[in-house]
């Protein structure tokens, strides 16, 4: 069943209030028909709102609310008689009037026109919707790979190898590039706590007139769909479109999207109430950013203000002791890596022992999507909370056991 793509984020002026937010709660249980191309102008607005910041974030916004009507007016003759359309423009009225923005003015920039798309015959024969074939093609070689990830409170691996363990709460980019957006968002995973976790996951692959439409994604939790959010499983009708397919590893809990076109796997999964996100994607898609694309989780990892150490409130009161923690966590993770200390990490901040199961599948991912299997386990001198607390308890016995033994002077 298809879901129209509203993503409801940060806005200048307090977010769209609770009457909005039930009305395009409509658009998710509707099928829209074939004629009416509300889905369209749903997934143009997303994309246009997905990535505003600065101090002309304001405007730009309204900018995009009134192309978004300008699109819905544009297929009011079709959809005249679709709920899906009415609760659009009743949503953006109400939008525009929250954000103080006039009905007349600038609007986001226009999308480029689709050019016809070459005849099946000529694809087959380049092979363009096929990247590793055209990199080999133009290279003499195969391509370089990269690989992400985010799980748990989330750490996020960095293209680079570099691991972080980060609070952002809210909505951060794990990537920005010319092919791929992709966003998380996470809430406190408990009260009085640094730590958090993804609670959605919003990744847009971005149109590529040779081989796909534009196509949404949208996972939360308890909620992990086969399907991008217009319905389909694939890029669409171009004879490129299935160069994008999504594949149901386990229902409900391993989501694959595979985009042959660029390169790129992405695999999301959800472990208890919090969502991972991995990617393997071809070396050339993921540098493939400007200056101003400069905020991506997945390149710099988390900002520096933004960074928790794994060792930080081990010995703190948990529902779940450090010890306990360590040894569930040994249970699926016999290394002792990172992945493992954010095993131990997670469950003691969170008291929920499902945090074994994302750092298992995190681990399982980088096996698949790592190009360098040396790589594969990384090691940071940040204690895990088990050891931590464990060596201050022994070494506390130790220093006991040594004053009984020595002769008493006075």
């Amino acid at each position: 069943m298809g879901k129209a793509a509203w993503f409801v984020r940060s806005r200048p002026s307090a977010d769209a209030g609770f009457l909005v937010k039930a009305l395009f709660l409509l658009l998710l249980c509707r099928h829209v028909d074939s004629h009416c191309k509300i889905l369209r102008c749903n997934s143009e607005y997303v994309a246009s709102t997905l990535n505003l910041r600065g101090p002309n974030k304001s405007s730009a916004y309204c900018n995009a609310l009134r192309s978004y009507s300008r699109c819905t007016r544009r297929t009011a003759r079709t959809c005249r008689g679709d709920l899906a359309y009415h609760s659009a423009v009743h949503g953006i009225e109400d939008l525009m009037i929250q954000n103080k923005c006039s009905k007349e003015g600038p609007v986001s920039p226009p999308w480029p026109p689709q050019a016809p798309a070459p005849s099946p015959q000529a694809f087959e024969s380049l092979d363009f919707c096929d990247y590793e074939k055209r990199f080999a093609t133009k290279h003499g070689r195969g391509p370089l790979y990269q690989h992400c990830a985010a799980f748990g409170d989330p750490h996020v691996r960095t293209f680079d190898d570099q691991f972080h363990t980060c609070r952002v709460e809210g909505s951060w980019p794990l990537l920005d590039n010319n092919y791929l957006f992709a966003q998380a968002t996470s809430y406190p995973v408990a009260k009085g706590s640094n730590a958090t976790a993804t609670s959605k996951l919003t990744i847009i692959f971005k149109n590529m007139k040779e081989c796909i439409d534009q196509k949404v994604y949208q996972a939360e939790i308890d909620n992990l769909p086969a399907a991008f959010e217009d319905g389909s499983v694939n890029g669409g009708r171009r004879p490129g479109g299935n160069s994008l397919t999504i594949h149901e590893r386990i229902p409900g809990r391993h989501v694959e999207i595979r985009a042959a076109y660029i390169g790129t796997t992405i695999a999301v999964r959800q472990a208890g109430k919090q969502l991972s996100f991995s990617i393997r994607a071809a070396e050339e898609v993921a540098r493939s950013f400007t200056e101003e694309q400069d905020l991506q989780l997945c390149v710099g990892g988390c900002p520096p203000s933004q960074r928790l150490s794994r060792s930080e409130g081990c010995c703190g009161g948990s529902a779940i002791p450090a010890e306990k923690a360590h040894l569930l966590c040994k249970e699926k993770l016999p290394v002792e890596d990172v992945y493992f200390q954010s095993c131990v990490f997670d469950v003691v901040t969170s008291g929920d022992t499902n945090f074994t199961w994302a750092a298992q599948g995190a681990l399982e991912d980088a096996r698949e999507f790592h190009p360098d299997a040396r790589k594969l386990h990384l090691f940071q001198n940040h204690a895990a909370c088990a050891p931590s607390c464990s060596s201050y308890f022994l070494l506390f016995l130790l220093i006991t056991s040594i004053i009984s033994v020595l002769p008493l002077h006075f």
